[in-house]
């Protein structure tokens, strides 16, 4: 993108933002003086060796964990001090590493009960049809986004793993973030799985931000943006998955070490 003064590339603009943070148990730190800036519009992965302090990182980033310094900021405000609760009003929506979804429940229902949560209308499951079918259509509109409208009847529990995980990628798009952060969203999954959410991750990030913790290296390189290498709470290093892939820090720290914390 180019400024009008000469053709000068104008500054990114940051939607997440976290400088010198930490986080200690203890005598340990596992997250130390960590700078992190992450572009609007972007698809940003968080990787690194076990222990490196990536999960640590994601629950400092949404308040799940107080920091023990630093600061975090969403579009310029700080928001070291607010909970969790707030930061999910503000558009910044996590989904875990385990899919959560309400597994008793059909597809239907699970994600028409996100769009509860999001339009106030909270956990009312005693609400009349004529008052939940306003949320039918948007429903539809995120079961067909995520390839699950075949099977909108279906009991959660029996969907195949890969089809949790989109799901999940569904009741997580039904709360409208405004940054979406996804904790291994390949966890688990098959190899023929994989392929398919990476596209369903890659088609969400319209409109939105995406901040990933992967192990999946070719999942890294083919839909992430920028990367953020991570060694014992600090940045090792940062940039395209070019960049950091050539970089012989990171190839030293990844030796051998493929399981996260």
């Amino acid at each position: 993108m180019s400024a009008d003064n000469g053709g000068i590339a104008a500054a990114p603009r940051y939607v997440l933002e976290a400088k010198g943070l930490c986080r200690s148990f203890g005598g340990f730190r596992a997250v130390d003086a960590l700078n992190l800036s992450v572009v609007e519009g972007s698809v940003h992965a968080l990787i690194g060796p076990n222990g490196a302090g990536k999960t640590t990182v994601f629950n400092l980033l949404t308040k799940f964990l107080p920091a023990s310094a630093g600061a975090i900021y969403f579009r310029g405000r700080d928001i070291t001090k607010i909970g969790p609760a707030d930061v999910a009003r503000l558009g910044i929506v996590r989904s875990f590493q385990i899919s959560a979804t309400f597994g008793q429940l059909t597809t239907f229902e699970n994600v028409r009960i996100a769009l509860q949560s999001k339009n106030g209308l909270g956990w009312q499951f005693w609400r009349s049809r004529e008052t939940l079918s306003v949320l039918n259509e948007r429903t539809w509109e995120l079961l067909e986004m995520v390839g699950l409208a075949y099977a909108a009847s279906t009991i959660a529990n029996e969907l195949p793993y890969g089809r949790k995980r989109a799901l999940e990628l569904a009741t997580t798009l039904a709360l409208e973030p405004d940054v979406m952060l996804l904790d291994e969203p390949m966890a688990g999954l098959a190899h023929t799985d994989i392929p398919e959410i990476s596209r369903l991750i890659d088609r969400a990030r319209a409109g939105r931000t995406v901040l990933m913790v992967e192990h999946n290296l070719d999942v890294v390189e083919e839909i992430c943006d920028s990367v953020t290498v991570l060694q014992r709470g600090r940045t090792l290093c940062e940039g395209s998955y070019s960049e950091v892939s050539a970089d012989p820090s990171v190839r030293e720290a990844y030796m051998g070490l493929e399981d996260d914390e």
